[in-house]
Formats: C-alpha cells, sequence, structure tokens
C-alpha cells in the first residue's frame, strides 16, 4: 500500500529531466500509487484529471478571480433554459461581498454557524453542505444559499487556531463566463483515447448553447457572431470583433447574455501534437472563445514537485493526495471541490506566488495570436460589471 512516505525512487521511467510522455508517467502512477485498483490505468487517468482541474482552479484563483467562482454550477442554454449542462467552473459578477471573522471557532463550520454570525442569512433556506468538514476538508466555492438574484457563496481566507476569516460573496445569477476541463488518456492497445471525439463533442455543444452571441459561418469559411438586440433586430459582423464588442460596452445590457467560454485541454497526444492539431482539437478550437493546451511539461512540472520530486512548500497537498488515493475507504481530500484544509493553504500561496511561471504551463490554441494576460484582461473586465 502506497503511502504519504513514497519516494521517487520507484518511478523507475522516470529521469530528473522528465518523462518521455505522460502516458509513461501514468503507467508509472497506475503501477506504483494505483496498484490497488482493479484497473489500475484508468484509475491513474483519473487522478491525472483530477490534477488538471486542480491546476485550473488554482490558477482563476492566482488571477484573483476566486471570489466570481462556483463550482459545477448548471447552465442553460441560452433561451431554452429547460436544457442545462454542468461545468466545472462559472464566473459570476459580485452583487455584494462581506468578510466574517469567527473567534472562536469549531469544527465542522456549517452554513448554520456563519448564519449565527451574518442574521441577514435567515431569509434564505441554507444548503446542508458543510464549509469546512469535522476532518478538515474544505469546499471550495462553498453555496451557502441559492436566491433569484444568484448564489451567495463562501470562500474560506485564513484559518487559525483561535480564528477563521470567511468571505460570503452575493453573486449575479447569470454567468459572464465559464471553464471546463477535459482530458482523454489512451487506454492499452489503442493509439488514441476511444473517447476523445464524444469528449470533443460535448465541450463544443456547449460552448456553442450558453451564449447569446452565437457563431455561424459564412460561404466563404469566416466565423461570424450573431446577437439579437433589445428591438428584436439582429447584428451581425465578424466574430471576434463581436465579442470583444461585448466584452468592452459599458453595461452587460448592451450585450446582454453573452457569456465568455474557455476550455482547458490536456490530452497527452490524443487532440494534439506539436505537428499536427487533431480533428478533435480543432472542433473545440472553433467553439470555445478561448482555448487553453494544458502542456505535457506544465502537468508534468507540477506533478513532479507535488509527488515525484517534492518541494517542502507542497508537502501538505501531497501528503492529502497520497492519502486520498491509498486505497483504503475515506473522502477524497484533494478535488478541486473538496480540499484539505493545509493543501489548500499552500497551493493558493504556491500558484500566487509562481503565477507566471504557471501561466506558462498553458498554451493558447485559440483564438490565435494572442497571449493568456490578454484572457486574464476579458475576465476582468467583465468581472466589474454588475449590470
Amino acid at each position: 500500500m502506497c503511502s504519504p512516505s513514497v519516494n521517487p525512487s520507484v518511478f523507475p521511467g522516470k529521469m530528473r529531466m522528465g518523462y518521455k510522455s505522460i502516458d509513461a508517467l501514468q503507467n508509472d502512477l497506475a503501477s506504483e500509487v494505483f496498484h490497488y485498483a482493479k484497473d489500475r490505468k484508468k484509475a491513474a487517468g483519473r487522478a491525472l484529471g483530477t490534477i488538471v482541474e486542480v491546476v485550473t482552479y488554482y490558477a482563476l484563483c492566482s488571477w484573483a478571480l476566486r471570489d466570481h467562482v462556483v463550482i459545477e454550477r448548471k447552465l442553460p442554454e441560452f433561451a431554452n433554459p429547460e436544457a442545462v449542462h454542468n461545468v466545472e467552473f462559472s464566473l459570476h459578477a459580485i452583487a455584494a461581498m462581506e468578510s466574517l471573522n469567527i473567534a472562536p471557532w469549531s469544527l465542522p463550520l456549517t452554513p448554520a454557524k456563519i448564519r449565527r454570525e451574518m442574521s441577514w442569512l435567515n431569509d434564505h433556506s441554507l444548503k446542508s453542505s458543510q464549509v469546512i468538514s469535522r476532518d478538515g476538508r474544505k469546499r471550495n466555492s462553498a453555496v451557502l444559499a441559492e436566491t433569484d438574484a444568484g448564489p451567495i457563496v463562501a470562500h474560506v481566507d485564513d484559518i487559525s487556531d483561535m480564528a477563521c476569516s470567511v468571505s460570503i460573496v452575493s453573486l449575479l445569477a447569470a454567468p459572464f463566463a465559464f471553464v471546463e476541463c477535459k482530458r482523454v488518456g489512451v487506454e492499452e492497445g489503442m493509439k488514441k483515447g476511444p473517447q476523445t471525439i464524444e469528449k470533443a463533442k460535448q465541450g463544443a455543444y456547449v460552448a456553442r448553447t450558453v451564449s447569446s452571441l452565437q457563431k455561424i459561418r459564412s460561404r466563404s469559411g469566416e466565423t461570424k457572431g450573431v446577437i439579437e438586440s433589445a428591438r428584436g433586430t439582429f447584428r451581425v459582423g465578424a466574430y471576434d470583433d463581436m465579442l470583444q464588442k461585448a466584452i468592452r460596452a459599458p453595461s452587460r445590457s448592451d450585450y446582454p447574455g453573452v457569456v465568455l467560454t474557455v476550455g482547458v485541454v490536456s490530452n497527452h497526444g490524443n487532440w494534439f501534437t506539436s505537428e499536427n492539431y487533431n480533428k478533435e482539437l480543432r472542433v473545440l478550437a472553433q467553439s470555445y472563445d478561448w482555448l487553453l493546451f494544458l502542456t505535457d511539461d506544465g502537468l508534468y512540472e507540477f506533478i513532479d514537485k507535488l509527488l515525484l520530486y517534492p518541494v517542502a512548500a507542497l508537502e501538505p497537498a501531497r501528503k492529502a493526495f497520497l492519502e486520498s488515493y491509498s486505497g483504503k475507504k475515506g473522502k477524497n481530500r484533494f478535488t478541486k471541490v473538496n480540499m484539505d484544509i493545509g493543501a489548500d493553504a499552500v497551493l493558493r500561496d504556491y500558484f500566487e506566488s509562481h503565477q507566471p511561471e504557471v501561466d506558462g504551463w498553458f498554451n493558447v490554441i485559440a483564438p490565435t495570436a494572442r497571449p493568456i494576460n490578454e484572457l486574464k484582461s476579458d475576465l476582468h473586465t467583465l468581472a466589474r460589471k454588475v449590470s
């Protein structure tokens, strides 16, 4: 059984300069960490998928967007509210925000305990999910209540033996952006992940249906944008120009219902090679407004520092990961939703202090010739609009 004391020497395919491929790393994780699982490689693949989501979440936090994030929220299709789709991260404008310091405090930290400190929450029906569980698992972007105006979310800021500080954020219901993660591994005996095209189609469909700014293609192959005005007339233009006008407009009401769509793919040879964009990646690149590729080198670097040649600053996160994937029964404490409180603290610090390095883990696939800093600028511009 693997324990938190696992040594990097148990990864025989590993050289200090890196793996030949993430698939090789997945094989070693399968044999050395997930040896207890019925399907070792699939278990290792799921863990890699979780790591991609964790990297994405803490990257958003490092971009000062944490307070806007809701995790695994159902988003309706534009003008078709009966059809909803779960997305990893939706981002919403802040209607109101309040800081709360609870002292003394004790585990678990529940919505009911927060309500005792904030009487205005008595007007709302609270969720039962714990913000911090008795065993020290923190719920990221914990939704306290759903209101007609939008969700009320708790974000844990700082924790000590004596006090716990929390930000309580009232968000607008309609998101200004969403971020989805897609990853497919390679099964034994196959050159390509069997569900690659299905995942690409699923991501593309959601990206094309949640926003009021819709894509059409001209006979010349140019991507056009079309959106209905408040008067019922339609505006049509080059899609990228229309999107930028919507982002830069003084008010969201000028372009109501526009949602910036962001995809993060991590495919390790399925959707992308340095010489060729596979069909599936082209489908996604033509559907999302922004498509980021979490490179093998970037993912490897994080895993290297987390597990293989661990840095002291990430030790609580390493311990949480290994305890979650030990084969013993228990609740996972290393996911985008539930994270060990010690692991959360060091991950937030690490991603913030290494932001340029982390940003370098991502390649921008679409739009072409635009750096990742422009995506951050677009998101912050949209975040400032509350009407």
